[in-house]
């Protein structure tokens, strides 16, 4: 691979000694990484299913290094969202931001998914995950990726970040911040982002994030955490973007980060030359951290700060409204699933949703979903989505067909097959070991193929 002049001499000018190891980390193997997605399945039985070896990751409890060839969109474990595949030192955000149950999240810059699926594993259908992206075509996967992981607690929006701080201040628990950046640390896995790289971009990057940056502060409420973090090595976006925002914020304060992965931020005074507009007077390194190629990540930086105050402005809450279709909704949810509906339904077009409880009002944001497509309304009844039945846990289905890993059946209903089955008639769940991967409507012996188009192998 061959580096820009300018990029090398940029590290070089950084690293100092480290530089020559850095350089021939470029001559290893990338490594790639699975997540395993806690909300459909633990990881002692993700592991006795997936074929594969995988060695635990340091950035993440349930991330695991894969270091064979494996091609996902064939697998039945990835269909049924048992797993999400992402670079290992990308989870390392989230463990920062350390999600807890209950809590309100904002995942500001959330396409396509890996941060947002791993904050909604560690909320574990509690609270409320707000996930966000500015460009629509990249939210549409976003809401595919949630919708195969299973996540019931989500709003998806595709707004700018301004707008979101204006309709939601100070509400949030916590707010990540995975900002747009040069991506150096991506040269490996994406070569687009080697082509694109200038020293100009580098300083466009640092520009757009401060005011991506500057919106999401307001959202956050007094005691809430910010995390912020770049998949870069640049300094301007890194360690001078989190001294400028200290400088420019005395409503935040550095909050220390304690992880076994990485090394502290660097010294302000090691990059001062880069970005000579910041002073750093609030700056601490402890607040952030860096992963180099040599802690096992292709790079990553992340700088946490916490609001220590905050207007009391918050958003009123949304009024949930009585539906026309809550009584058939209730009735369609009894029919495919045990135990209580856990969301409170509302007809959007022709859809009926279940909301998750606790959204704020958010009239006038663009909101693109939230929460589960229960069904859909065909004229005088309720047609149950597959998103339903991908959220559902294999306990909660009343009709169910649970079928190993490599059972040519469970092959037949990825390419949209009917099946035979001895099974009750209605709506019933197909599974992979137990893992919910959608459903079909069985009668007379045979199960009727429901699985999207859009998602089968062909």
């Amino acid at each position: 691979m061959e580096l820009p002049a300018a990029f090398c001499r940029r590290m070089e000018r950084l690293l100092g000694a480290d530089d020559k190891r850095f350089f021939e980390s470029y001559g290893t193997p990338l490594r790639r990484g699975v997540r395993v997605n806690l909300l459909k399945t633990d990881k002692e039985r993700f592991l006795s299913l997936f074929p594969l070896p995988l060695v635990p990751s340091p950035f993440a409890a349930d991330g695991f290094y894969l270091d064979a060839p494996h091609k996902a969109g064939g697998d039945p474990l990835f269909h049924a969202g048992a797993y999400y595949m992402q670079e290992p030192s990308a989870s390392a955000a989230v463990t920062v931001l350390s999600p807890q149950a209950g809590e309100r999240i904002l995942d500001l810059c959330a396409a396509p998914g890996g941060k947002s699926t791993q904050i909604a594993a560690a909320l574990g259908g509690t609270g409320l995950l707000w996930s966000n992206e500015y460009v629509r075509a990249r939210a549409r996967i976003l809401g595919q990726n949630a919708e195969r992981c299973g996540v019931r607690n989500a709003v998806l929006s595709s707004s700018d970040a301004e707008t979101l701080a204006r309709g939601l201040p100070a509400f949030f628990d916590a707010v990540l911040v995975d900002a747009p950046c040069s991506g150096e640390g991506m040269f490996r896995k994406e070569p687009a982002a080697l082509s694109e790289w200038s020293e100009d971009n580098v300083a466009h990057c640092a520009a757009r994030q401060r005011d991506i940056l500057d919106a999401a502060a307001k959202t956050v409420k007094a005691g809430g955490r910010l995390v912020y973090s770049t998949c870069t090595f640049a300094p301007e976006e890194n360690e001078c973007t989190a001294a400028w925002f200290l400088e420019t914020h005395p409503d935040f304060e550095p909050l220390p980060i304690a992880v076994s992965f990485g090394e502290a931020g660097f010294a302000f005074d090691r990059v001062a030359a880069f970005d000579k507009t910041v002073r750093g007077a609030r700056y601490d390194a402890a607040a952030c951290r860096r992963i180099l190629p040599w802690h096992g990540g292709e790079g990553h930086f992340i700088a946490a700060f916490r609001r220590t105050d905050a207007p009391p402005t918050v958003p009123a809450p949304f009024v949930y409204p009585k539906d026309k279709n809550a009584d058939a909704a209730a009735a369609l949810f009894c029919d495919c699933f045990a135990g209580e509906m856990y969301g409170v339904p509302l007809t959007v077009g022709d859809t009926v949703r279940l909301l998750p409880a606790g959204l704020p009002a958010f009239s006038g944001l663009p909101v693109l979903s939230a929460g589960v497509a229960l069904a859909a309304v065909c004229k005088n009844r309720l047609e149950p989505c597959h998103a339903v039945f991908a959220a559902a846990r294999a306990a909660e289905c009343r009709r169910l067909l649970s079928l190993p890993p490599a059972d040519a059946r469970l092959a037949a209903f990825l390419h949209g097959e009917e099946l035979q089955t001895d099974g009750a008639a209605g709506f019933t769940a197909v599974a992979v070991a137990e893992i919910s991967v959608g459903f079909g409507k069985c009668a007379g012996g045979r199960l009727k193929n429901r699985y999207p188009k859009g998602l089968r192998n062909f």
